[in-house]
């Protein structure tokens, strides 16, 4: 009876976190705090718990009474609707992305959204003007001519704007829209500019709660930062998240290290998902960071660990199936044998790219930072173009599902949209005629020619001008054609390849237009987690019962990882060294926090699968770290 009462006792360890991140949302002395919550500790249950204390107490009373709402920000839109279910749609508290949520904020201040993006225009043309490169003609300088003509219409236009408009589901493509990183910034400046700004906040929002804090935009989680330090009586700022478990590039690095000495700073130390060995694991992973450490429920002893070790030049698919029958016979989980009952995690997309076949795709747009996040969840609006409307289009068309096309048009060309068919209600039908010789001519292009490229169905598109162009083609279409010649050549002929194709946004997509389009097929089903494959972003806050970790650096493609590193068996470089000196993050910071996020996905056992030139140097170099037991090591021939 005592081992039972100490197991009941033991396994909720964390519920005083929750009565003292209550205490911080008194609205007689509120407070800031930041909850550590590591892999599997219930994070978003005590944020749900917290918020229905709220709902159910004389502080929700009073919010309603004020007029006022507890805010909360999530990263995504299924989060936003599991926290709403949970609450019963509570209208006392507001759920919504970080988008959604800066938009509500600053909607309606036109005037000053036009002077932000007037002194934003000026300044990027003025920058682009000094940038002269030092050869006249060149696609260097053709592009730079095109983004100043772009934004030069774009700032002339801006006074005939009288309401800007933003949808965080939508490419944002009509005149007055905004773009998303757009909508950040605005934020971040409104708030940290604009005391009048601030005080509209923190009086519709005098508690503001942000989940997954580590991946915030660096810049707008700076602004909310500000605003409590001026108004810390007025203002409570509740972050929760985890810095070991950051995997954006635009997140504050050192959120916990930033945050003033009189936060609250409650942590989470159990983990209710994974068992003992695989919570010993991703302990000593991240030992060497901070000295977090969680432990395991007393009802989830035991778990399965191994590390499979295969040189790089063997058949992958032969040796991932060898990894999942040894695993079936070391747990005695007959699931292992079966493909679709394990979860393939990989470091990151380029690996799915290139098992999947929109490798090459994928690696032209990667190498620009501002793309990243959205290529890599597939909210980029240079890709959505493709992938939600054109690629919907012409699979429609090979079912002959006129039907599906009449409607796919209809609820995304400009031309049907309510005011522009009020205005032409007498050219009605023949708007519909048009459309459909339009849709006829895309259609038998892709039917004529199977490896028809992405430039030639934008072309298309554009020729069309039945939808609206992502802004960031336009410098591209608007060439001449003798522009356009001299482009070409720059892919054709050998150049001075520094000035002319440098990582920038134009070059970018100019050499991923000039890839084949059948590749977003393979995209599309990746990206709506149609394949077996996952990565370190996939799985934000999923947990599975069996995992397969795959590493391998060689499929990678990237210099911002590398197990190898982390492993002990390639060396660090120059730039590895400096950076540590200089407390800056180098690959290795990266990489470690990656393999803690997809190891912490397992429920009950977890396979990692190392692809390495050198298995005999990996398996020492691995036993001194004693992440793995001898026993736990398999070196695969």
């Amino acid at each position: 009876m005592q081992n039972k009462t100490f197991a009941l006792d033991d396994n909720h360890i964390d519920d005083d976190v929750d009565t003292e991140i209550a205490k911080c949302i008194n609205l007689e002395n509120l407070k800031s705090f930041f909850l550590f919550a590591g892999a599997g500790s219930g994070k978003t249950r005590s944020l749900v718990k917290v918020l229905e204390a709220i709902t159910t107490s004389t502080v929700g009373e009073n919010l309603r009474l004020r007029g006022q709402q507890v805010g909360v920000i999530t990263y995504t839109n299924n989060a936003c609707d599991e926290i709403k279910r949970r609450l019963k749609n509570d209208a006392l508290v507001y759920v919504s992305t970080i988008h959604s949520f800066v938009w509500d904020l600053i909607r309606g201040f036109n005037t000053d959204i036009k002077k932000w993006l007037k002194s934003k225009l000026e300044a990027d043309i003025s920058e682009l003007r000094d940038k002269k490169p030092s050869r006249q003609g060149t696609k260097a300088e053709i592009d730079r001519i095109n983004k100043i003509k772009d934004k030069e219409e774009r700032l002339k236009k801006l006074d005939n704007i009288k309401k800007f408009t933003y949808n965080p589901n939508s490419n944002n493509t009509e005149l007055e829209s905004l773009i998303h990183s757009e909508v950040l910034q605005l934020g971040a400046s409104f708030l940290t500019e604009k005391p009048l700004m601030q005080k509209i906040l923190i009086k519709k929002f005098p508690i503001l709660l942000i989940d997954e804090s580590q991946d915030t935009n660096k810049g707008l989680m700076n602004a909310f930062l500000s605003v409590q330090t001026v108004h810390k009586d007025k203002f409570s700022l509740g972050l929760l998240g985890d810095t070991m478990q950051r995997i954006y590039g635009d997140g504050e690095s050192d959120l916990e290290k930033k945050l003033p000495e009189d936060w609250e700073k409650p942590a989470k130390k159990m983990n209710h998902r994974s068992p003992t060995r695989i919570i010993e694991l991703i302990n000593k992973i991240r030992s060497d960071v901070d000295v977090q450490k969680q432990q395991e429920r007393q009802d989830k002893k035991g778990g399965f660990v191994r590390l499979f070790i295969i040189a790089s030049n063997k058949d992958k698919q032969i040796a991932e199936t060898d990894v999942m029958r040894q695993m079936a016979s070391i747990t005695g989980d007959a699931e292992w044998n079966k493909r679709e009952s394990v979860v393939s995690l990989i470091l990151e997309h380029h690996m799915a790219a290139n098992r999947m076949g929109f490798g090459e795709m994928f690696s032209k747009l990667y190498k620009v930072d501002e793309f990243q996040n959205g290529l890599s969840d597939g909210t980029l609006p240079e890709i959505r173009i493709f992938s939600e409307i054109i690629l919907p289009i012409l699979e429609a068309h090979k079912k002959d599902d006129k039907f599906a096309i009449a409607n796919i048009v209809k609820n995304n060309s400009w031309q049907f949209n309510k005011r522009y068919i009020n205005e032409h209600k007498t050219e009605t039908k023949k708007i519909l005629e048009n459309s459909k010789i339009k849709i006829d001519e895309l259609c038998n292009a892709y039917d004529n020619n199977p490896d028809i490229t992405f430039r030639k169905i934008l072309e298309i598109v554009f020729a069309s001008g039945l939808f609206n162009i992502p802004n960031g083609y336009k410098p591209i279409l608007t060439r001449t054609s003798e522009e356009r010649e001299k482009v070409a050549n720059v892919f054709s002929e050998e150049i001075d390849k520094a000035e002319e194709l440098s990582v920038d946004k134009i070059n970018c997509l100019d050499e991923f237009l000039n890839t084949k389009f059948s590749q977003i097929r393979e995209y599309s089903a990746y990206i709506n987690k149609q394949s077996p494959f996952f990565t370190h972003q996939g799985v934000k806050g999923l947990e599975f019962p069996r995992v397969m970790v795959i590493i391998d650096d060689s499929e990678a493609r990237g210099f911002l990882f590398s197990y190898e590193k982390l492993f002990g068996i390639k060396q660090k470089t120059d730039t590895d060294i400096k950076n540590e000196k200089e407390g800056k993050e180098t690959g290795i910071d990266r990489t470690r926090r990656l393999f803690y996020v997809i190891c912490s996905r397992a429920k009950e056992s977890l396979a990692v699968v190392a692809y390495t030139n050198n298995p005999l140097g990996l398996k020492a170099s691995l036993s001194g770290k004693g992440w793995f037991s001898e026993n736990e090591i398999v070196v695969i021939n």
